[in-house]
This record gives C-alpha cells, structure tokens and sequence, in this order.
C-alpha cells in the first residue's frame, strides 16, 4: 500500500479501486475491416458487418428465422441421433465428445430440416449447423438430408439448403464419405421428377459437402465472400508451390469462373428465393400439367 493510500478515507480508497467495466459481449468487431459495431446492430443487421457487408456466420435456427416464415416453420426429422460405430477415439472419445457438443450447442448433430414456406411459397429446407463440429457431414446428415428428399418427392415441395461445413467427418472415417454419393443420388431422383433444389453455399462450404450435395443445385447461390472449395487454400499453396490468386476460393471468385449462379446478400435473400422458387415451380406445375 503507498503512502496514499494509507491517508486516503477507505470509501474513497473502495470508490477508486474499482474498476470501470463493460458488460461482455455488447461489442462486436468484424474479422474483415476491425470495425467494433454494438451486437445489437450487427444482429439486428443478420450479422452482417454495416462497415464492409462482411458476412458474419450465424446458426442453423437463427437462418430458419430469417428465411422462413414465422407462422408456418415446423422442424422435422430432429429425432435422429448419432452413433460412434466406429468406437472412435482421438484426444477424447468420439461418443463423449458427441455428448459434450450437443450440450453446448443444443442441438443433435450439423442439420436442421424445417417444413415451411417463404413468403407463402412451400419449400422444405435444410440448413447446416456451423458450430456442431464444423457442419460436419456424418451419418445423420446424410440420412437427413436423404429423407427431406423423399418427403419433398412425397408432397411435391422444392429443396433449398443452406451449407456451412468443414466436410466430411473424420471421426466416422467411410461413413462419412458414404453420405457423398448417397446425397448424390437421392438428388438425382429429386431431379427425376423434376423438382427444384436450390443450393445456398455459405461459409465456409468445404471438404465432401462442396464434392457432393452443396454444388449440385438446379441453381447454386452463394453469400458474399463465403470461402468454397474442396482443400483449403494454405494446403493448395503447400502442394502445388504456388501462390494464389487474390480472392481464390472466394464466391466472387467462383462467379466470375463460372462455378456458381450468382451472389446473394444475406438482407435480400428471403424476397429473392422466394421469387426463384415460385418461378421454378410455375415451370414444374405446367409440365406436370400436361402430362
């Protein structure tokens, strides 16, 4: 103690050893142009940065949300659950980290199906939880994915998904990398009867998920910037001993090479898709009709 604070009164001794605070979490600062916007703005804004219109992610239920109607959104297929067949381990067993994730996210495993509609228009969609490892393609989503395609066969309803995974998950090894080609083929009967899906590559979409189901859309959409590919860059650069291009992986990139539709801001997305389907379903309606 100095020899001020010895002569100080102890209220005010008390009063200037506190320290001013600012709650946590009331901030945010954006990974692209450091701008520190107040959360509630960048949230309000769907977590999009109002400085550079950087795409922040957001999670599966917070994109049903913003896509889906609010009176008419009913999740399905959330009683599926994974299984460590493989009796996996790594740093910690594959079944109690499956434990540990599912409590700290809330949520079963990396998809959620929702029947519902956007802005009246039927759809059925399947968005990829980021934070349940990395979206992580496994059994589960596999065979969730697989089932919304039969229901979407069964009630004649377009598929839309949102991807946002790493890729495959290495923790099921195959079973993993089955879920590739069996997305695939459910999407080719989905094709063959002439029902639209629309793929929303966010980011990142990467690994398996990028080979398979997110770049197999009627039309292939993507959020600005959203990093998309199969190996990530740094791996690229590290095979081939070469630097990249700028912007290499990066949606912008993509469209201008041909690998995807077009670019979606996150804001527009709900009036836009729900025009695109109704488009795409006026088509369907018609040749149905006359058959």
């Amino acid at each position: 103690m100095s020899w001020l604070d010895k002569i100080l009164p102890s209220r005010i001794r008390a009063h200037k050893d506190k320290k001013a605070s600012v709650p946590e979490g009331l901030w945010h600062k954006c990974p692209n142009c450091d701008a520190v916007i107040y959360r509630a703005e960048f949230e309000k804004n769907l977590n999009v940065c109002p400085k550079c219109n950087h795409h922040g992610r957001i999670s599966a239920r917070k994109r049903a949300d913003i896509i889906l109607d609010a009176n008419d959104k009913l999740e399905i297929l959330n009683n599926i659950t994974p299984v460590d067949m493989l009796n996996f381990k790594d740093k910690e067993k594959y079944k109690d980290k499956l434990v540990t994730t599912q409590k700290k996210t809330g949520e079963k495993d990396a998809m959620l199906v929702f029947k519902g509609n956007i802005n009246k228009t039927p759809v059925l969609a399947c968005i990829f939880e980021y934070s349940f490892f990395g979206g992580s393609m496994g059994s589960v989503v596999g065979e969730k994915f697989t089932l919304a395609i039969k229901k979407c066969i069964e009630e004649k309803r377009p598929l839309i998904c949102f991807s946002a995974s790493g890729g495959a998950r290495m923790q099921e090894s195959l079973f993993s990398l089955f879920q590739m080609a069996k997305t695939s083929a459910a999407l080719n009967e989905l094709s063959e009867e002439g029902i639209p899906y629309i793929s929303v590559l966010t980011d990142p979409t990467m690994g398996g998920v990028s080979a398979s189901l997110a770049m197999l859309g009627d039309i292939n959409i993507a959020e600005p910037n959203a990093l998309i590919g199969f190996a990530g860059p740094r791996v690229i650069e590290q095979t081939v001993g070469e630097k990249l291009p700028a912007g290499f992986q990066r949606s912008e990139f993509l469209q201008k090479h041909g690998t995807i539709d077009f670019i979606l801001d996150r804001n527009n997305q709900k009036t836009k898709l729900a025009e695109i389907i109704s488009s795409l379903m006026s088509n369907y309606d018609a040749k149905r009709a006359t058959k």
